[in-house]
């Protein structure tokens, strides 16, 4: 950190993330470094400093903070990573360094839609079970799709940008592997094509809402796992709003 630009944590790996780096660095006021969980290979270098991997827990986050001399922290996170979320309210109320959220507005059904929600993904299998699907897409992230595999009458488009390792022992199931956001014409003939009836996903929000477009329009339904909890932290939906209240908490 330099005397005239106070050093800014960004827990990032979302596109916010990188959004709210790249502004930071052309507002030229803050000194930005972004943290990513390092979950993926080869990730793309946010604009400014970039760290990889976990800090240790709430105690080793807090620890870095002040080391490091952290003015602020906004956590950028992906709207599912309930973990980081919870050690960053920790460290952040242990050392008395402002924490911003920004978080992405969930999803809502609308008109047409066919949603089951569910809390996490033993209530999907069994609303896979209860809607007795057939032919499913599901994309729910490489490290999360074990859970599916005990449905051996349902055949499973499994889309991730990486494959799964290891592949859990589906007894039908299809590996497509594909970065998004992805076009409402790609999903739509997805869809079509592969005679999906039904849609299993996170309720990310974001871009990729096309595929939910497409849902409703074939009439594919949809199971989606709700957000996990989070800590009561200010929350801003914007890379405006958090650069605002940057200059609110430190100026």
């Amino acid at each position: 950190m330099t005397a005239d630009r106070p050093r800014v944590l960004i827990l990032g790996g979302t596109t916010e993330g990188y959004a709210l780096a790249e502004a930071l660095v052309a507002d030229g006021r803050w000194d930005p470094v972004s943290s990513l969980a390092g979950r993926t290979a080869n990730p793309r270098p946010p604009a400014g400093d970039m760290r990889v991997g976990g800090f240790g827990g709430p105690e080793g986050l807090a620890r870095w903070l002040t080391d490091q001399g952290i003015a602020a922290v906004i956590d950028a996170t992906h709207p599912f990573a309930r973990r980081m979320g919870w050690n960053a309210a920790t460290a952040c109320a242990d050392t008395g360094v402002p924490l911003l959220r920004l978080e992405r507005p969930k999803w809502v059904p609308r008109d047409g839609d066919a949603w089951t929600l569910v809390p996490d993904w033993d209530a999907a299998v069994d609303a896979l079970r209860t809607l007795r699907a057939q032919r499913v897409l599901l994309a729910v992230g490489r490290q999360e799709v074990a859970p599916f595999a005990v449905l051996p009458d349902v055949w499973m488009l499994i889309r991730s940008v990486q494959a799964p390792d290891p592949m859990p022992p589906f007894t039908h199931a299809e590996l497509l592997l594909a970065r998004g956001p992805f076009s409402l014409e790609d999903e739509t003939a997805l869809l079509r094509d592969q005679r999906i009836d039904t849609i299993v996903c996170k309720n990310s929000g974001g871009a990729t809402e096309s595929k939910l477009a497409a849902a409703r329009a074939l009439g594919v339904r949809v199971v989606m796992r709700d957000r996990p909890r989070r800590p009561e932290t200010v929350t801003v939906a914007t890379v405006d709003a958090a650069t605002g209240w940057l200059d609110r908490a430190i100026g």
